[in-house]
């Protein structure tokens, strides 16, 4: 029997799930509506669909290195106690190994292709959701290859709270580059160096220092003078190679580098979370809820 567009879009209605796994369930049943219902279910699928609403900005980074090519991923769930689950672990670390192997494009991409065991990503997940009751969300990853004369600088701050990925050119010492990576962790930069800020960041952020320094009374005659001092304190701010070197604060990041022969390549940095809007919970009201039922 021919799946409609129709019957994709009724099976949707019912179940919450995705299209794509709609379209499969159809076909597989020969467009019987309750025997794709209940394919779903016996996949997770529709069961996790009805968590599909939740927010899930709780979860672990995690770092996979391989040889010469390695992986940082940020996997969500609802709370904090499931990402300590020895089943999200698991589902975490086997996540890791099929995007260091397979090295989709996208997070779309890799949902759709196909793990060793014959499930897509997207079904391994929601398998994974069934079991243990919570939104789980592979939120983004990358995936980083290097040169034999470069290191990998792997960190995970707080047990996976924040991940960091960097690759040092010209050393093949771990111990350094993972330095970096710490350091990368605890400040924050945006950037590795100057050349990288865009002229149209740096005037916006000259425009703004400028109206400062006159709304603060000082005399136009300076005022450039002081906005360069400013920009450049800026520069620090946001530019890894600026910055003071937080294991030796005598040291810039870029004098620790050049000490040991090396450049920054690359760098990504993951917080857990980051961005997501998270539900605020008021438990007071909640539990009063409950007592007026």
């Amino acid at each position: 029997m021919a799946v409609t567009a129709q019957m994709v879009k009724e099976l949707r209605e019912k179940t919450g799930a995705g299209m794509m796994d709609c379209k499969k369930a159809l076909t597989e049943t020969d467009g019987d509506m309750e025997k794709a219902i209940d394919y779903l279910r016996e996949k997770g699928i529709a069961k996790a669909a009805k968590k599909s609403d939740r927010i899930a900005a709780e979860g672990t980074t995690f770092i996979q290195v391989e040889g010469n090519n390695a992986v940082l991923l940020e996997v969500n769930s609802e709370t904090d106690f499931v990402a300590k689950n020895e089943g999200f672990q698991v589902l975490v670390k086997d996540l890791a190994t099929f995007l260091l192997q397979h090295k989709p494009a996208s997070v779309e991409e890799a949902l759709e292709q196909k793990m060793d065991n014959g499930s897509t990503v997207s079904e391994y997940i929601n398998s994974a959701i069934a079991k243990i009751g919570e939104k789980l969300t592979l939120r983004r990853f990358v995936v980083s290859s290097k040169g034999d004369n470069a290191a990998f600088g792997a960190y995970l701050h707080m047990g996976g709270r924040i991940g960091v990925l960097t690759v040092l050119e010209g050393t093949t010492d771990e111990a350094t580059a993972k330095d970096v990576a710490m350091h990368i962790a605890a400040v924050n930069p945006k950037y590795i160096s100057r050349d990288q800020v865009s002229q149209e960041e740096t005037e916006r952020e000259r425009e703004v220092l400028t109206q400062q320094a006159l709304n603060e009374g000082k005399p136009e005659k300076i005022v450039a003078k002081m906005v360069e001092g400013r920009i450049s304190k800026y520069f620090e701010d946001i530019c890894l190679l600026d910055q003071t070197f937080v294991k030796n604060p005598d040291l810039k990041v870029r004098q620790f580098v050049e000490s040991k022969g090396a450049t920054v390549s690359s760098f990504v940095r993951y917080g857990v979370g980051e961005g997501i809007e998270k539900r605020q919970d008021n438990f007071a009201e909640e539990v009063m809820n409950q007592v007026k039922k």
